[in-house]
């Protein structure tokens, strides 16, 4: 059954052959940079990279410069949620492997008193382990932030105008009654 439907999509596919454009006589057309960033401030090629490089140096600075304030307490919680697992992993790894140390040394503790020498040591590797994950999240919390801003910047340049649209419909030829699947783009300026 699945073969049968992926062979008749593909015929289905590479069956259409034509296709048609509208010539117009009426001229070249050419668009005016202020026309076509109309509503938007001007265009600065720059402002992607000042806005990633602004986030670098201090997380939220690039949101700051982008004007999208609400991000920030985002990037700060999850920058802060990350390094407070590191800090409470990597304490607590230090409490144990002094425990373990003073154990191996034949010292009493009062420190983890229900955990056996074995249980100490799988915490020690399992606090290590959640330890250096939470570095690498927060490594790559800061290099998403950067990103975003980045990206955000580009975003703003971008020309979201009404007088874009995309509008996919069904189309028939025109000596005949044969329908086929097409696309069509408009752009409307």
């Amino acid at each position: 059954m699945n073969k049968q439907l992926i062979i008749s999509f593909l015929v289905l596919f590479f069956s259409i052959q034509s296709s048609f454009s509208q010539t117009d006589d009426k001229g070249s057309l050419s668009v005016d940079s202020k026309t076509f960033l109309e509503g938007s401030e001007e265009f600065n090629p720059l402002s992607p990279s000042r806005a990633a490089f602004l986030s670098a140096i201090l997380p939220g600075l690039g949101q700051a410069y982008n004007k999208r304030y609400w991000k920030i307490p985002i990037v700060y919680g999850a920058l802060a949620t990350s390094l407070y697992f590191y800090t409470t992993n990597n304490n607590t790894l230090k409490d144990v492997r002094r425990t373990f140390r003073l154990r191996a040394a034949g010292e009493p503790t009062t420190d983890f008193e229900l955990f056996s020498d074995q249980s100490l040591e799988n915490a020690q590797n399992t606090l290590k382990r959640n330890r250096d994950t939470s570095l690498l999240i927060f490594i790559g919390l800061y290099a998403l932030q950067v990103l975003e801003a980045s990206i955000d910047a580009h975003l703003l340049q971008f020309n979201v105008s009404d007088k874009i649209t995309f509008n996919p419909r069904l189309l028939q030829r025109q000596n005949s009654e044969q329908r086929y699947v097409g696309l069509s783009l408009n752009l409307n300026f």
